[in-house]
């Protein structure tokens, strides 16, 4: 869904402002990304993330010239050439000086056309990953015309590797009302890239895989599903630890919580997944829980594929 400026988004408005003053509409599909249309009727996409963090520290009075200034430098950047971002082959350049990386949004911040125009694909119900440039001073998404000959999954495999190799990252195992679950984490973006090593941190048997979070493009949350605790609690737990991470987090992706089945992808040698164009099996799953006025719990269970996994983990429990 494409998100219109407004009076509460006067930073984005300053520039979107400045842009139509110098003949070129925009719009600003989310918070962190300004899609400019150039002349010709095509569009190039830019990261807001440097700009945000600059014009919030300067007075509203200040922000139309401060915009004016940063797009008469943007706009000569599109008159002199096809793209400010890499293009005509530049997918290619970026592989080679290892500059693509991995990015998770959640589904609705991105309508059909984005979706279209930029590389991205779903990785689980509501959840799209997206190649990225990975610039000194912004994170930029890779549009689909900006590949030359390279092939999407080339693409992909390339930016997944990137995003989990080049990247630092680390583990760190908590207990939440008895429940364990494994954060993975660090400042960068990229740590979504992470579902597609999780054998890397279970590599023992999985016969029911695992719990796994979304919450910010900072952290992966994961839980073994095992004998204990009971399935329910773990699944409730996920999910308050999801949603108080995505609630109070900058730029959360999604409080949801999946189930995690490894199968044929995880079967696969970890770089020849990468650039399979395949994703691994995450299904979303849900609990709702309630006590009624005799304290007794009544719980929900959200969906079949949430009915499948409790049932099925109750049944080998005998």
């Amino acid at each position: 869904m494409t998100m219109n400026p407004n009076a509460s988004d006067a930073i984005g408005m300053a520039l979107v402002n400045a842009f139509a003053q110098r003949g070129y509409p925009c719009a600003l599909p989310d918070a962190d990304t300004i899609a400019i249309t150039r002349r010709d009727g095509s569009q190039v996409h830019g990261s807001l993330v440097e700009w945000r963090r600059y014009a919030v520290t300067r007075p509203a009075e200040e922000l139309p010239a401060m915009a004016a200034q940063y797009v008469d430098q943007a706009v000569q950047a599109l008159e002199q050439g096809p793209s400010a971002a890499p293009s005509g082959g530049g997918a290619r350049r970026m592989m080679e000086e290892g500059g693509l990386r991995i990015r998770l949004y959640p589904e609705g911040a991105l309508d059909e056309r984005m979706r279209a125009a930029l590389l991205t694909r779903p990785l689980a119900p509501g959840l799209l990953e997206t190649v990225v440039a990975d610039l000194p001073d912004s994170i930029v998404p890779l549009n689909r015309a900006d590949l030359g000959d390279v092939p999407e999954h080339e693409a992909f495999g390339n930016a997944l590797a990137r995003s989990i190799e080049a990247e630092p990252h680390y583990v760190q195992a908590t207990d939440v009302d008895g429940v364990k679950i494994s954060h993975i984490g660090e400042q960068h973006r990229y740590i979504g890239a992470h579902a597609h090593v999780l054998r890397r941190h279970f590599p023992g048997p999985l016969p029911f895989g695992a719990l796994v979070a979304f919450p910010l493009p900072e952290y992966v949350a994961v839980h073994e599903i095992g004998a204990d605790p009971h399935l329910v609690l773990a699944i409730k737990t996920m999910q308050d630890v999801a949603a108080r991470l995505a609630g109070t987090g900058e730029r959360p992706v999604s409080p949801q919580v999946y189930w995690w089945r490894p199968g044929e992808y995880e079967q696969m040698e970890e770089r020849a997944g990468f650039y399979s164009g395949r994703v691994p099996d995450l299904r979303p799953v849900g609990v709702q829980v309630e006590q009624g006025e005799d304290g007794r719990l009544s719980v929900g269970l959200h969906g079949d594929t949430t009915a499948e996994l409790v049932q099925g983990w109750e049944s080998a429990r005998g």
